[in-house]
């Protein structure tokens, strides 16, 4: 079992950033593939940036590459998603995901623990 807690979500105005932080706890971390996804009001839960568990692949929603970027420190459990250049098309609650296997997954069936979300609300 692993427990994941995300912390660092806020209101920004648009072009201002924000580090979100997600804590986990339990299964082996750097075994895991962790990604972060966002719902916004009203839609369905996309992926927006994805780590392997020794960071050997990242991978990025278009509308935020460049602007985001995921790391991990495994020997801190916890990896992060350092959010710049901000835009109101970005709030949505975040949430940190982690998957058991190594594989570059991208849907979220496909990841078996789920933080409990932290809201990004960026204002024009």
């Amino acid at each position: 079992q692993v427990q994941l807690v995300e912390s660092g979500g806020g209101l920004v105005q648009a072009g201002g950033s924000l580090r979100l932080s997600c804590a986990a706890s339990g299964r082996t971390f750097s075994s895991l593939t962790m990604a972060w996804f966002r719902q916004p009001p009203g839609k369905e839960r996309e992926l927006v940036a994805r780590i392997t568990r020794n960071a050997g692949s990242v991978d990025y929603a278009d509308s935020v590459k460049g602007r985001f970027t995921i790391t991990r420190d495994n020997s801190k459990n916890t990896v992060y998603l350092q959010m710049n250049t901000l835009k109101p098309e970005d709030t949505a609650v975040y949430y940190c995901a982690a998957a058991q296997g190594g594989g570059n997954y991208h849907f979220p069936p496909q990841y078996d623990y789920w933080g409990q979300g932290t809201q990004v609300t960026v204002s024009s």
